[in-house]
């Protein structure tokens, strides 16, 4: 259950690189680059419930490990995709982007990669 709780983002690598590469516009990309986003988790068993809240926009997935769901992108698109855990860490593959989540300590790590683009996010546990 090391996944639940609230994270509060402390610092975030390439996001505006990261962010146009999936398509999204320049005008949304400038009002997010400084937005302290704030994640929680909540897990029960191989179920999981994530909810991202940025500025006035709230995201919410729910997904059961290894099984597919249909879950909202970054840029708002909902596609099907499986969640598992692998090492103790979240991964998915969302489109062409693969996400890996883990925690460490008070730290939520969130990488995503696209082709040769690493967006690397770090909050911290509230």
């Amino acid at each position: 259950m090391a996944f639940n709780g609230t994270f509060e983002l402390q610092s975030h690598e390439n996001f505006e690189e990261f962010m146009k590469a999936i398509g999204l516009p320049d005008e949304l990309i400038q009002k997010g680059k400084d937005m302290k986003g704030v994640t929680e988790f909540v897990q029960n068993g191989d179920h999981f419930v994530v909810t991202v809240t940025t500025g006035p926009r709230v995201q919410r997935n729910e997904f059961t490990l290894g099984q597919e769901t249909e879950m909202e992108t970054i840029a708002g698109e909902k596609i099907k995709t499986i969640v598992n855990m692998v090492d103790g860490k979240l991964v998915a593959n969302i489109k062409a982007v693969k996400s890996v989540s883990e925690v460490s300590g008070d730290l939520l790590i969130n990488i995503m990669t696209l082709n040769d683009i690493v967006y690397k996010r770090i909050s911290k546990r509230k």
